[in-house]
């Protein structure tokens, strides 16, 4: 099923297969290498814990990069700045503040910001070959405790806003009390219950302090991956975070927003006072002068402009067109060329999100029964061309994907657990998709198996056909669909209901617009809609927002609103894994009870990058473990730009 792209504020119609690392506070916290022997913030305030000064953070063994690195290991530091890639989007925009909670703001808006350590670009991890480590950007130094009841940072004094105006500590701590009185919802009472506060030491010295008795993991990731931005420049504009702006907040990134038209185009041009070109974090990445991003209505006419050379990278999400779709002049002639790199990463868990707020979906037994319309195999054959692959799991074949009856380690963590944790979570395998007959979208085996399910849960067929509860109600259940979807997704989700209607239940699927679309998933209003949860590979505090109970009704990153205690229980417990041997096997529980409630029905998934370009642009030979890394770290050939021109491949 096509998955579009990825944003820093989630959309049902924007998340795609990357890591989600500032979600999840980074990726760690933890004990750094290289610690300094100068005078340390804790030596001159007191205090017996010993203390930690690092270039950098990871919460497990020592950070990958030495304090001298020169650069990342998977970039060419010699790649040549300069160029143009245009990219594609479908719907619209109207601003460029990411986290406005109205309006639709452009995707990449946020790239105009950076932290205090160094977070993604464009939706590739930073660094892409480390799932643990975090290097200073912003900052020069971090230090804490090894207690880590609070953490300093230590602020570079050549950094400066887009307007040459310099970065100081009262500029983070400004953001972060910004993003707490107005940031998402989710995010704010997660953040405000585990970070007692911040204090700013000096203009370029800022100190948190930690809740106490509370595990203090991700929490120092959690901060400094927060965005940096300009106190000043909110106090003259008088912007609202949580409002929608045409204006483009003041931050530090090298990228700023340049030209640009309302649902039509915009370009990122680099930022002529960035400060940050030399520093190792950098070298080697942000090498495009100008990234472009065109805005189509629909699939079809976006697929055409990229043939007609109109953008000149895509990544491609639709398993027909990867089949039937790619045979034109400018692949033909070799002007631009298709290929499919390995994706290292585990997939997005896609597929039919059901919305527990809800009723009928609020009852697990009821999901299990609907997901048993999805047909899978039929889906494969019929509409994708026997090119995705089942998925099983939320961490699929990754070493904490939950297999089997739980043992060892994982069934002692579970049943410490105590009686939160179902028992038949305990002796039962892993649940696994349901396998149906390719031959039949519709399955009669497994509506069989469902009528049996719904009819325990008090829903019968009448004598109209209808599904019906006790008193008489039919089942009915609205589906979001977004009409920029494309045709292959769209008729995935036909299928599916016109499953359900077959069984007698009432489907409310007519397709809004982008805008439309973005509000009702905010405010979930929805049943049931074709999209992504997010996945998992280290612990840490955003794992409430993904799955915890406490902010279900409110975190767009949870689009199932789950609130299921085993899975709240194994969330706290997970906090407190010292060793990442314990943190697996409490990924591990986590996997088999988010698998155990029913939230999706799997779609499928494809192990690749499926990528078609002009060829023009050119990449490390090796790709790094969390990333493609196009925006990030690809550059521009000047000569092979100039030989299309001259072919006239490019307009």
């Amino acid at each position: 099923m096509n998955m579009p792209h990825r944003r820093v504020r989630p959309s049902f119609a924007d998340m795609n297969r990357r890591q989600t690392l500032k979600l999840l506070g980074g990726s760690a916290v933890a004990a750094g290498a290289g610690a300094s022997g100068t005078l340390s913030f804790a030596a001159s305030h007191g205090g017996d814990d010993e203390i930690i000064r690092s270039h950098g953070y990871s919460y497990f063994g020592d950070l990958l990069y030495p304090p001298d690195f020169s650069h990342f290991n998977y970039v060419n530091p010699d790649a040549p700045k300069g160029g143009q890639i245009t990219l594609s989007a479908r719907g619209t925009f109207d601003g460029f503040n990411r986290w406005a909670w109205r309006g639709n703001p452009q995707t990449n808006s946020d790239v105009v910001g950076e932290s205090l350590l160094a977070g993604d670009a464009f939706g590739t991890a930073v660094p892409a070959d480390s799932l643990t480590d975090q290097y200073c950007l912003i900052a020069r130094e971090i230090e804490y405790p090894k207690s880590k009841e609070w953490c300093v940072f230590h602020m570079r004094d050549d950094v400066v806003f887009r307007n040459g105006a310099p970065v100081r500590a009262q500029d983070a701590a400004f953001t972060f009390n910004l993003f707490l009185e107005q940031g998402i919802r989710s995010f704010s009472r997660s953040v405000s219950e585990r970070i007692e506060g911040v204090e700013v030491i000096d203009d370029l010295t800022l100190r948190y302090k930690f809740v106490d008795d509370i595990s203090r993991r991700s929490l120092i990731s959690q901060v400094g991956g927060m965005i940096v931005l300009s106190e000043d420049w909110y106090q003259e504009t008088g912007e609202r975070l949580d409002e929608p702006s045409v204006l483009s907040p003041m931050g530090t990134g090298p990228y700023q927003v340049g030209d640009y038209e309302f649902n039509r185009y915009v370009v990122y041009e680099r930022n002529p006072n960035y400060w940050g070109w030399d520093h190792p974090v950098n070298v080697g990445r942000h090498n495009f002068d100008r990234i472009r991003i065109e805005y189509f209505a629909d699939a079809t006419a976006e697929f055409e402009a990229f043939k007609a050379g109109e953008y000149t990278f895509r990544s491609e999400g639709s398993s027909k067109r990867w089949a039937t779709g790619y045979d034109f002049p400018a692949i033909n002639e070799g002007h631009a060329v298709r290929e499919e790199l390995p994706d290292k990463t585990a997939p997005l868990n896609s597929g039919v999100v059901f919305n527990t707020l809800r009723a009928p979906v609020d009852n697990r037994n009821v999901r299990h029964a609907l997901s048993l319309a999805f047909n899978f195999e039929w889906t494969r054959e019929s509409l994708e061309f026997d090119l995705t692959t089942q998925r099983n799991s939320f961490a699929e074949g990754q070493e904490w994907e939950a297999k089997g009856v739980p043992q060892g380690a994982e069934l002692a963590f579970l049943q410490s657990l105590g009686d939160v944790v179902p028992q038949d979570m305990l002796t039962e395998p892993a649940v696994m998709p349901h396998s149906s007959n390719k031959d039949d979208p519709s399955d009669r085996r497994n509506q069989r198996a469902a009528m049996r399910i719904l009819a325990d849960e008090g829903w019968t067929v009448d004598d109209q056909g209808r599904m019906v509860d006790a008193n008489g109600q039919q089942m009915t259940l609205d589906f979001l669909v977004l009409s920029t979807w494309d045709d292959t997704r769209q008729a995935t989700i036909e299928t599916y209901v016109n499953t359900l209607r077959n069984w007698g239940i009432e489907v409310n699927a007519n397709a809004v617009d982008s805008a439309q679309g973005q509000q009702r998933f905010l405010d979930k209003d929805y049943d049931m809609i074709q999209t992504s949860v997010q996945t998992f590979s280290t612990v840490g505090t955003g794992l409430k927002q993904l799955f915890g109970s406490e902010t279900a009704e409110v975190s767009s990153w949870n689009p199932s609103a789950l609130r299921s205690p085993v899975v709240d229980a194994i969330i706290e417990a997970a906090l407190n894994a010292e060793t990442r041997e314990d943190e697996i096997t409490a990924l591990t529980a986590l996997d088999r009870a988010l698998r155990y409630e029913r939230i999706v029905a799997h779609a499928g998934y494809v192990p690749e990058y499926w990528i078609a370009y002009f060829d023009m642009f050119e990449r490390p030979e090796d790709l790094p473990l969390l990333g493609l890394g196009v925006l990030d770290f690809w550059w521009f050939n000047e000569e092979k730009y100039e030989a299309l021109r001259a072919a006239g491949a490019l307009r």
